[in-house]
């Protein structure tokens, strides 16, 4: 009788956020899945699958997934490597890793507006980088227009990310580290043998969640180059955008059906490796 009190009071508790879910989450999910079947949102026709296969053949639909897919490729790498770097070199700092972990976490804490600001002074083509440069570089509407998106996701999650790892790293047994030195391993095989599997674990949660954030730079890619910038840094996020303003809804909830999948699948993913190495003792 016990048990079921204490189960019965635990659903009460989670009820609220359950209902916040299914309100705000889970039925308007629902509404736009059942428009995505649909020829037009108010008095349209069921057309089956027809939205998705002209959503898969639309020009700016290809481009928008083709740069959303290279730009995931490229940043959270780049940022997972550079955040763990940053993480072994503070955790071996002792007394100034708060400090650190502090000027690295600045940048989760600036509003989006005074950021792009920032970074407009910074790439515009009288900015502060071009110079320094013999030939100004147009930043901000040219192929370089990736290196900033790049530049700005990293500077802004990179101490997310370290936090994550340097809580990995306070995990890891220091026996392992005295019994390896004892050995004669040096830095290298330490890294590769010791410290790099025991991370496994949180590396997946660290990856998932910068595939997630990866998403986020449209906020500072609309602000700085708005709705139609360089084709090379024309996501998804962007596609869906324009067809909203344009009143598009088919096309606009079957590209949020397929991208919702696809985040389904990928988070479902990750986490079953990531339970996979924890049960495995990694």
């Amino acid at each position: 009788m016990s048990r079921f009190k204490n189960e019965y009071l635990g659903f009460l508790f989670i009820l609220p956020s359950i209902i916040g879910f299914a309100t705000f989450y889970l039925l308007p999910f629902m509404v736009s899945l059942g428009y995505s079947f649909m020829s037009r949102p108010i008095g349209g026709e069921f057309v089956w699958f027809r939205n998705y296969v002209d959503l898969f053949q639309s020009p700016a639909y290809q481009l928008a997934l083709r740069n959303t897919i290279v730009f995931i490729s490229l940043s959270v790498p780049l940022n997972m490597i550079l955040a763990l770097a940053a993480a072994i070199l503070i955790k071996r700092t002792g007394r100034y890793k708060p400090m650190f972990v502090l000027v690295f976490l600045i940048p989760l804490v600036i509003p989006s507006g005074s950021m792009v600001f920032f970074w407009q002074m910074f790439f515009a083509n009288d900015g502060f980088l071009n110079s320094f440069l013999i030939e100004p570089i147009n930043w901000l509407n040219s192929s370089h227009s990736r290196i900033v998106i790049l530049t700005i996701f990293v500077w802004k999650n990179l101490g997310f990310n370290l936090v994550l790892f340097i809580s990995g790293l306070s995990n890891v047994p220091k026996e392992y580290y005295e019994a390896a030195k004892v050995d004669g391993a040096n830095g290298l095989q330490i890294l590769i043998k010791i410290t790099l599997p025991c991370l496994m674990p949180i590396s997946i949660i660290v990856l998932l969640m910068s595939i997630i954030n990866s998403f986020k730079v449209f906020r500072e890619a609309y602000l700085l180059m708005g709705a139609y910038p360089h084709e090379s840094i024309y996501m998804l996020q962007h596609f869906m955008n324009n067809n909203f303003f344009s009143l598009n809804y088919p096309r606009l909830t079957a590209a949020t059906t397929v991208l919702s999948l696809m985040m389904v699948a990928v988070t479902l993913g990750l986490l079953r490796l990531e339970r996979k190495f924890n049960n495995a003792g990694i």
